[in-house]
């Protein structure tokens, strides 16, 4: 189990940040002309939702996949089985980079003897090729980073201030 903090105001607009409403009692005309607000439960639990119909469209063969989110924290945890670490990784990368996500509390299980990936936040002027010269020393390398972020990256010109993107280790 592990935490990861990611930046807040980046990434998916999946939902609207649940908020605690306004007591009926204060406003008695306006409640009975306007629908009762949805309670903070039930935002938190569409918010989650939300997240984690995110990562299942990803196909990353998570099985049991369950997310939930607390917009007091701003954390989501997710659980479930992975069938790799980099399946994982992806998962946990699928919550976090997603609007008024802070961090992610990953209580996933995978195979033992997986290795763990770096990771990095994109900043401002940040290319792929940019973030394979860092780590790996070789520009040309970016591809491979991508593929690591795929399919939550489509295109390798597409990142943005902010992102968190998987740095594989490579053979």
């Amino acid at each position: 189990m592990s935490l990861l903090n990611f930046i807040r105001d980046a990434g998916e607009k999946l939902f609207k940040k649940p908020e605690a409403t306004a007591s009926a009692a204060a406003a008695p005309s306006a409640a009975a002309a306007a629908p009762a607000p949805e309670s903070v439960d039930v935002l938190n639990a569409r918010a989650g939702d939300a997240i984690e119909a995110f990562v299942a469209q990803q196909n990353l063969g998570i099985q049991n996949l369950d997310v939930k989110y607390d917009g007091a924290t701003e954390k989501a945890t997710i659980s479930g089985t992975a069938p790799s670490q980099e399946a994982a990784e992806k998962a946990v990368l699928c919550c976090g980079n997603v609007a008024h996500v802070a961090t992610v509390e990953n209580k996933l299980t995978v195979p033992q003897g997986a290795e763990s990936a770096q990771f990095h936040d994109v900043v401002k002027g940040d290319t792929l090729s940019a973030i394979a010269k860092k780590y790996y020393g070789d520009a040309g390398k970016y591809q491979a980073i991508f593929e690591a972020n795929r399919p939550m990256l489509s295109d390798p010109d597409r990142i943005y201030p902010g992102q968190k993107l998987r740095i594989p280790k490579l053979a």
